[in-house]
């Protein structure tokens, strides 16, 4: 198999080629709950679980976005039945983040609130072995640490070697990602020909954060091609699988115009 190609189809038949322990990150969003038209194609989570966990390199990780339909008043809970089926496969539920949509689309929803998120697990085979965390600045950056802090059981005294310590000026971004949907989500006009793409500030954040330059990323559902773009622009390997010939034309086109360029530097 070559590397920066996309299988025209099912993602087990593609897993079933790759020799074990390949893949350092999966990240993808699989057509859940019929909230997305996916050209009729359906999905065994549990078994496509298993094949990732026997593909991914101790260490490597799935990032998994899926969210819940809500029929006749119910919503399905889809999005922990698939966290059981990676947990069962072997996977640890390493972190369960939240992708909040800044401009969700307008939707009468009844007697609920607006929807507006969806899960985006990250699932690791043993302790991830990258993590190169987002920071933000800390507001009370330079200040002097006090002589109490929260414990598990309450208040409690910091250890004497920790008290008047500065307050360090970055800290880790919190595990809830705000990203904008529809036609702000892509630079590329292109990539709106499929129903339902991948913000690409999700995608490079988490590329970012969970791989580093020359590792293999991998989409199952490779859709309108962002994961492969983006791990292209990021100077990661890349490999795709997708059900839908019209979908594997329409990420070849949108992943070509990029071939040649400078990577990374588009994200500056």
């Amino acid at each position: 198999m070559k590397f920066g190609n996309i299988y025209h189809e099912n993602c087990i038949d593609t897993l079933q080629r790759l020799p074990d322990d390949t893949i350092d990150m999966t990240i993808t969003s699989p057509p859940y709950d019929d909230l997305r038209v996916y050209n009729g194609y359906h999905f065994p989570v549990a078994e496509i679980a298993q094949a990732l966990f026997a593909k991914t390199k101790p260490g490597g990780v799935v990032l998994w976005v899926v969210g819940d339909r809500t029929v006749n008043g119910d919503e399905t809970l889809t999005s922990f039945k698939h966290a059981f089926a990676f947990r069962e496969a072997g996977f640890n539920v390493h972190d369960t983040m939240i992708y909040a949509k800044n401009n969700p689309i307008p939707s009468d929803c009844g007697k609920r609130y607006r929807q507006c998120f969806e899960y985006m697990f990250c699932f690791s085979k043993g302790q991830p072995k990258t993590f190169n965390p987002l920071t933000e600045p800390t507001k009370s950056a330079g200040q002097k640490i006090k002589a109490f802090r929260i414990t598990e059981v309450g208040r409690g005294n910091l250890p004497d070697e920790d008290i008047g310590r500065e307050i360090k000026t970055q800290r880790k971004v919190g595990n809830i990602f705000y990203y904008n949907v529809g036609t702000s989500s892509s630079r590329d006009r292109i990539a709106f020909e499929h129903p339902a793409i991948f913000p690409e500030q999700l995608c490079e954040d988490q590329i970012r954060t969970w791989t580093n330059e020359g590792d293999l990323v991998y989409d199952c559902f490779m859709g309108s091609g962002t994961t492969a773009k983006t791990a292209h622009l990021l100077d990661r390997e890349w490999l795709g699988s997708e059900i839908s010939a019209e979908y594997v034309a329409l990420a070849e086109r949108r992943v070509a115009i990029y071939q040649g360029e400078l990577k990374v530097s588009s994200f500056k």
